[in-house]
């Protein structure tokens, strides 16, 4: 009972800005009055700062060399895209603006303002925060794990929906997984007209793979202990119908 209050229940906005940069696979990059989009080529070392492996003829890595100062101004933009086709699929995007500089045959991009923005609202990142926090633990097998819980069991999905608050399932037409971090899983409900999220959490952190399957077991059962929420029933007798 008291495992909830003794932990964060969503991860902070310095967690969620690394997660969003281990697990992105593209980079939108803002500079000299221009705009290229990068796939595959950038990573994060361990202080979050973000390299970038460029084409030679790239127009970057032009201006990199060429800046009198060998650091033009630039803004990095990455995107958290739900791997689960759902509305709205971005779930958050963060935006790093700084300085590049060569090193190693890269760019290595110095930030001086990170802000991401996700449904809660828009935040400034404190970047001693950003350079001392981790990606959450569940950031690399997210998309694996999301999709193969939407396609191979969608009948757990459904049953999941009985630990939400039945005002909350109202004029649903469709529940996705959403997200899933170490502190619980956040399913998708589809109304209509609009949508909304709901969070549902786990009792303790899963700090992997295996802690997670753990997780959602406790998650299934309870599910399965609770009665199904009368709109879905109505719903699933209108299709019947």
């Amino acid at each position: 009972m008291g495992d909830r209050d003794t932990w964060t229940a969503a991860p902070d906005a310095a967690e969620h800005a690394r997660s969003v940069l281990a697990a992105a696979w593209s980079c939108a990059v803002s500079a000299e009055g221009g705009r290229e989009e990068f796939f595959g080529s950038h990573s994060v070392t361990a202080d979050g700062r973000v390299l970038l492996r460029v084409p030679e003829d790239s127009a970057l890595l032009a201006a990199a060399i060429c800046s009198p100062r060998g650091e033009p101004s630039a803004v990095l933009e990455f995107a958290d895209v739900a791997p689960v086709p759902v509305r709205n699929r971005v779930r958050a995007r963060l935006w790093l603006a700084g300085w590049f500089v060569p090193e190693d045959g890269q760019l290595s991009f110095r930030t001086t303002r990170a802000v991401l923005r996700r449904p809660g609202g828009t935040v400034v990142v404190d970047l001693d925060e950003l350079a001392e926090a981790r990606p959450d633990p569940l950031a690399l097998a997210e998309a694996q794990l999301l999709t193969h819980l939407a396609d191979a069991h969608p009948d757990a999905v459904e049953r999941l929906t009985r630990l939400v608050e039945p005002d909350s399932l109202h004029g649903a037409v469709r529940v996705q997984p959403l997200a899933v971090d170490r502190h619980g899983l956040t399913l998708r409900i589809e109304r209509a007209r609009g949508n909304g999220d709901v969070r549902l959490l786990f009792h303790a952190p899963a700090d992997d793979v295996s802690q997670l399957t753990e997780r959602m077991h406790v998650l299934l059962t309870q599910a399965s202990l609770a009665s199904c929420p009368r709109p879905l029933q109505r719903q699933r007798t209108d299709r019947e119908g």
